[in-house]
């Protein structure tokens, strides 16, 4: 190969090797994803309405407000009979609601049909209220920091209805604890 072959072979080299190079910080220093919350309400915001129709029973009863609830810290955990980490977090959920009764709000909205709800929460024995909603529990999810639908998602507010944490997945016991030492 002569000598004017392999210094350009050598510059072409270097050239791919820098297009390659500049390819990949381009990709590295992209900036990340917003963060879960981006399209709805964030820690440190006051919470946004909801309102469900609340489970009596295996109906579906009247429609409950979480104004009734006004001045008491609340945890609100969006889930389903058919999600298999929503179910595993219940008792869980159900420890906090019996650990904290007079002083915390445990409230489960259910994306999913009354009956198989009302079976479900008998059958772990859960006390804590129960709303159910299809459709309409999806926009709230969205309007509470939870752009993408997904379950289990569970939210933390204050006394005065600031959001102090938000969780996407399954809450084990560690996390619930750590995150309602934030507000008591």
């Amino acid at each position: 190969m002569s000598g004017a072959v392999k210094a350009a072979l050598k510059w072409l080299s270097i050239g791919v090797l820098g297009v390659a190079l500049g390819a990949t910080l381009a990709y590295v220093t992209r900036p990340a994803p917003p963060p879960v919350g981006v399209e709805g309400a964030r820690v440190g915001e006051q919470r946004p309405p909801l309102s469900h129709a609340e489970l009596v029973g295996d109906q579906i009863g009247d429609l409950a407000s979480l104004d009734q609830f006004d001045g008491k810290p609340m945890l609100i955990n969006f889930w389903a009979t058919w999600c298999e980490p929503c179910r595993r977090e219940m008792p869980v959920l159900q420890s906090a609601h019996e650990t904290y009764a007079e002083r915390l709000v445990v409230l489960g909205v259910a994306m999913d049909d009354p009956l198989p709800v009302a079976q479900f929460v008998r059958s772990l024995g859960v006390t804590y209220p129960i709303w159910v909603g299809q459709m309409d529990v999806s926009q709230s999810q969205k309007r509470w920091g939870n752009p993408a639908g997904a379950l289990p998602y569970t939210v933390l507010v204050d006394g005065q209805g600031v959001i102090r944490w938000q969780h996407l997945g399954e809450v084990n016991e560690t996390q619930l604890t750590e995150a309602l030492a934030l507000i008591f």
